[in-house]
């Protein structure tokens, strides 16, 4: 199979017998050598102390003491996340679980440390798929998209990357912004690329309802629900809003949940708002036992929406917290 994503380090971490993400030493090592955690020339000798002893023995114990010793207070506050994190991955044993166990528990973390979570999480849960769309659609997950209407088809493309300095395309300039890298959208011209420019998230995908790119979408959600927390589940993605009844739902990112609330309160859509769905979908469960009593036998709506600045920030965790199911657990 080819390989892809090679920027998530998904290289440096074994697997258990359940095919699960055990870090190990280079993995954490792949953490400090960051940006955020490389000290630069001006840093004090206490952090230079810190992170030279991490990088001989990254799971060394730190004390608070160490931390708070540190000058620059972002230093401190970053070395805070990075320890957090490390000291809850060697308790959990696998990143799925540790990420599963940060998202219940309401963690505060910054969102990068999240979504390189999701982003080497996926890399596992999608080892074997040779669909590129479904690895475009995937990237979703754990990278911020700008969204464009053209002719009659919703483009999304890589935020970072579009915001990037570099020689305008014309599907850039299509954005509204005035240079940027070259970026196209993905299709069976380009397809069998996809594996060699994975990392260059160079690539924009079409989520016009109807079409592939939001099915491809659809199946992402539904091997992230099998990965994380063991379930089968269906999901369709539908093309209409109008008439939908939500006896249960799931923002998938937090416009989305703003619309559900709307709809649970029995709220019109004005025409602006109804314009920002990206995708919606209905989700079941092959296994009707696991769905609490009150859902027996009902759909579950999930709601993807973009803001008014047609920026994309999708959340994946709201999967695992808001399922209406008898059990939320995942292996560890």
């Amino acid at each position: 199979m080819k390989d892809f994503w090679l920027s998530c380090g998904h290289h440096l971490i074994d697997r258990d017998e359940r095919g699960q993400l055990r870090p190990t030493d280079e993995f954490i090592k792949l953490y400090l050598a960051r940006p955020e955690l490389t000290p630069p020339p001006e840093a004090c000798s206490q952090e230079n102390k810190l992170h030279s002893t991490l990088q001989r023995d990254p799971w060394r114990p730190v004390a608070a003491t160490e931390i708070d010793a540190i000058a620059d207070a972002d230093a401190r506050e970053n070395w805070q996340f990075i320890i957090a994190l490390r000291d809850r991955l060697a308790n959990h044993r696998t990143l799925e679980a540790t990420y599963a166990a940060l998202v219940r528990e309401g963690v505060p973390l910054p969102p990068i440390f999240l979504d390189q979570f999701v982003h080497v999480i996926l890399r596992n849960a999608l080892d074997r798929c040779d669909d590129a769309y479904v690895l475009r659609a995937a990237e979703l997950f754990f990278r911020p998209q700008r969204l464009t209407v053209h002719e009659g088809s919703l483009l999304a493309a890589d935020k970072e990357r579009i915001e990037a300095n570099g020689p305008v395309s014309p599907l850039a300039a299509m954005f509204g912004l005035p240079a940027h890298p070259e970026i196209e959208v993905l299709s069976d011209n380009n397809v069998a690329g996809y594996w060699d420019r994975s990392d260059r998230f160079d690539l924009a995908l079409d989520l016009t309802a109807g079409r592939y790119g939001i099915a491809a979408l659809g199946a992402v959600i539904a091997r992230w629900v099998k990965h994380l927390l063991d379930i089968d589940v269906i999901v369709e993605p539908l093309n209409e809003l109008r008439d939908v009844v939500l006896p249960w739902y799931v923002g998938l990112d937090a416009n989305g949940t703003r619309i559900g609330d709307a709809l649970w309160n029995g709220m019109e859509l004005d025409e602006a708002t109804r314009t920002g769905i990206v995708g919606l979908f209905r989700l079941t469960f092959r296994d009707a036992g696991i769905v609490t009593d009150r859902m027996a036998g009902e759909p579950v709506y999930l709601i993807l929406a973009m803001a008014p600045d047609k920026v994309l920030r999708m959340k994946p965790q709201n999967l695992l917290t808001g399922l209406p199911i008898r059990r939320l657990e995942t292996v560890t």
